[in-house]
C-alpha cells in the first residue's frame, strides 16, 4: 500500500485527535510510522492501525475506514483540485478509473488500485462495481460520503453484494439527492 494513505490517515486523525493520539496509535499498533508518500507498505500496516483505533474508540474496523475516507476527500480536494473541478458528484465519481486512478498512477508508481465499473439504475441511482484485492469496500464508502460532503449533494449509500462474503465484487448503490 502507498504511504500517501498512511499520510492521509496520519493527518487525519492528527486533525481531529492531536498528534500525541497518532503517536499512541503508532505504539499500539507496534509501528514505526515513518510513512513516505512514494513508498510501500504491508498492508498489514493499514490493518494494524485500525485495530489500534478501534481498541481505543470502540469502532469496528469497518466504520473507521468509512470515517477515514469521508475526512480525507477535503484533504484530497485541497491538494489535486483539479480533480474536483468541473463535476457534480455523479460526474466526480464517474472519474475514478479514468481520470483519477490514472494520475494516481502516474504521480505514485506501482500503485494497486481498485477497478470500479458501473451501472446506470433507474432515477438518480448509479451501481458502482468495486473490486480490489486489498477489499477496503468501507474505504470507498467513506470517500463516496466525502464527496457528497465535498459537492453539497446528499446520497444514500448501499451495500448490495461484497466481495468479503465471497462475491466477485462489491456493488455500492448510490441514489442521488437522497440525505
Amino acid at each position: 500500500m502507498k504511504g500517501v494513505i498512511f499520510n492521509l490517515l496520519e493527518d487525519v486523525v492528527s486533525e481531529e485527535h492531536g498528534d500525541d493520539v497518532w503517536d499512541d496509535l503508532l505504539d499500539a499498533a507496534g509501528l514505526e510510522g515513518t510513512y513516505t508518500s512514494l513508498g510501500n507498505y504491508p498492508d498489514t500496516d493499514l490493518h494494524a492501525l485500525l485495530e489500534a483505533v478501534g481498541t481505543k474508540t470502540g469502532d469496528s474496523p469497518d466504520d473507521i475506514l468509512r470515517w477515514f475516507g469521508r475526512r480525507a476527500i477535503p484533504k484530497l480536494s485541497t491538494v489535486y483540485p483539479n480533480f474536483f473541478e468541473g463535476h457534480d458528484l455523479r460526474g466526480f465519481l464517474l472519474t475514478l478509473n479514468d481520470i483519477i486512478h490514472a494520475e494516481v498512477v502516474k504521480l505514485y508508481p506501482g500503485a494497486d488500485v481498485p477497478i470500479f465499473d458501473y451501472i446506470d439504475g433507474p432515477g438518480r441511482t448509479l451501481a458502482i462495481e468495486y473490486r480490489s484485492q486489498r477489499q477496503l469496500c468501507p474505504l470507498a464508502e467513506g470517500f463516496i460520503l466525502g464527496a457528497s460532503d465535498h459537492f453539497r449533494e446528499p446520497v444514500s449509500i448501499q451495500q448490495s453484494t461484497c466481495m468479503r462474503d465471497g462475491a466477485d465484487r462489491c456493488t455500492i448503490e448510490c441514489t442521488f439527492g437522497a440525505g
